[in-house]
């Protein structure tokens, strides 16, 4: 790779790429930031960024630029490349025949640092410019206990904030405090955009937002509850962690140096309620569709993809798999997760209209074997206390209510807890968990031995599962069959068998 001869991205360079990456075909000179987006990820580059890109494109439109912001010290070396290539990035879509698409995103305006200068954050959302600040912070980021599902007031950086209302840590101080200064100057709120995998997004933000402001100001809370809108949506597009290979393949293939492009699968969906104060890009315009209530949407892709993924990264953890399209090419992987789908998930999802559920479980199958898109489990497991308590367990205590299937989802939970204890796959190597809740789940998945419940006693993730002994004999026997040989594949064909046997 001659890298000295590759054209670098950025913006004196971006007519001057070659001819097979699309490039603005808008004079970014001419965008306004009319969005703020904190939690500037690989996944808000392929999605919102993506649309709203594309919606420029098509309409020239150019009021909805978009000022990233991030809060944490991890979000520096983000901004250092971003800034470094004058907000431009490369989007390298991949399709399961190979086919490679790349794109140069230039929606972009700027790059805030929260930990840094946490008034020109504020100062930002509080513009009359702003009419949109997004999220893209994960499940944990909206600090809520998953079992009682109310703000959590004993986070050190909640106390923080709430001490230092003007220079905070987390997105609700922020939002809090740029919120009463557009209240203050009369001007009016921004709407709040979740573009989380959380279901009712909108819903959770606004409780949490809620919760927050009226420790603040009282006043402030009312004005929130009756004047900001949350709209909920459901996103969806497959985006891994950019590797260096993807650097590498722009610079070796392409003559391109981009240091932080981003990969993803060909398929994007977003639904959105038509819930906005100050106006919105027309997204609809490029594929968005805009809907009254987001809800089953919500469901069926949350308890679908998201728990199948969930199904797959702790499973194939286990049997000593590396990515998603390597675990699902495997048959009895497949045939577990159409069963978890058809049998668990499917039968407790209310209907879904313009949707076949058929033939949009055969198209995550067809996703999720994407031999390009290397999806790896590491970081589909990431954060798995805040995923599964979003994305399974619901479907477990609606299967208990209705007498529904549990097997599936129940050895989910037994090689969870297998997972959490060994820290390894079945052949002893060391795997790499990313949990803020990490040490916690290792030490009560660790006393199995002495109380095999123990680890579904964590009721901020699991709620009342331990109480109820139908599900805990099953879990139970899971457990101890995992225990007794981690060969995760000999148990799910196991529950692929006996399931086919009570149908026959």
């Amino acid at each position: 790779m001659n890298t000295q001869s590759n054209v670098r991205l950025n913006e004196d360079n971006l007519h001057h790429l070659p001819s097979g990456i699309s490039v603005p075909n808008y004079d970014r000179k001419k965008v306004k930031a009319g969005i703020v987006h904190v939690g500037v990820g690989g996944f808000h580059r392929s999605h919102e960024a993506y649309y709203t890109d594309a919606y420029m494109n098509q309409t020239g439109d150019l009021n909805w630029g978009i000022c990233g912001v991030g809060l944490r010290d991890a979000d520096r070396k983000m901004k250092s490349i971003l800034e470094q290539q004058n907000y431009l990035y490369t989007l390298i879509v991949k399709h399961p025949d190979g086919t490679i698409e790349n794109q140069v995103i230039g929606c972009m305006t700027d790059f805030l640092m929260g930990c840094d200068e946490p008034n020109s954050v504020i100062q930002k959302m509080a513009d009359a410019d702003t009419k949109i600040v997004s999220l893209t912070i994960t499940e944990g980021g909206y600090n809520f206990n998953p079992a009682t599902n109310e703000f959590d007031f004993d986070n050190p950086d909640v106390i923080h904030d709430l001490a230092n209302p003007f220079a905070p840590r987390l997105v609700f101080g922020f939002l809090t405090a740029a919120l009463k200064l557009r209240m203050e100057r009369g001007l009016p709120p921004f709407t709040v955009q979740s573009c989380d995998n959380i279901q009712h997004n909108g819903d959770v933000a606004r409780k949490m937002l809620l919760a927050y402001s009226r420790k603040v100001d009282f006043e402030l809370a009312k004005w929130i509850e009756q004047e900001v809108p949350f709209p909920n949506a459901m996103v969806d597009r497959i985006t891994p962690v950019t590797t260096p290979a993807d650097i590498n393949y722009l610079a070796s293939e392409m003559g391109v140096s981009d240091e932080w492009p981003v990969t993803c699968e060909p398929f994007h969906q977003w639904i959105i309620e038509d819930k906005f104060s100050v106006g919105r890009p027309q997204w609809q315009k490029v594929g968005a569709q805009f809907v009254a209530d987001v809800t089953p949407y919500e469901n069926m892709k949350i308890r679908l993809l998201n728990a199948g993924h969930s199904v797959l990264g702790i499973l194939g953890s286990i049997h000593g798999f590396e990515t998603i399209d390597e675990s699902i090419q495997d048959p009895i992987f497949r045939q577990f997760l159409q069963l978890f789908m058809d049998n668990e998930v499917t039968p407790i999802l209310p209907p879904v209209s313009g949707i076949d559920l058929d033939e949009y479980k055969q198209t995550l199958l067809i996703r999720f074997a994407n031999p390009n898109i290397k999806d790896h489990l590491t970081r589909i497991c990431s954060e798995s206390a805040s995923k599964l308590a979003t994305f399974l367990i619901p479907t477990i205590n609606d299967n208990l209510r209705q007498e529904g299937d549990i097997q599936c989802a129940a050895l989910v939970l037994a090689a969870w807890c297998y997972y959490s204890d060994k820290q390894t796959d079945r052949h002893g190597k060391e795997i790499t968990i990313i949990d803020v809740m990490s040490q916690q789940l290792h030490v009560a998945a660790a006393k199995y031995a002495v109380n095999p419940a123990s680890f579904l006693e964590m009721t901020s993730i699991f709620g009342d599962l331990n109480k109820n002994q139908g599900f805990m004999d099953v879990y139970k026997k899971h457990l101890k069959a995992i225990y007794t040989d981690p060969n995760v594949k000999k148990h799910m064909q196991s529950i692929i068998n006996s399931t086919a046997l009570a149908v026959s």
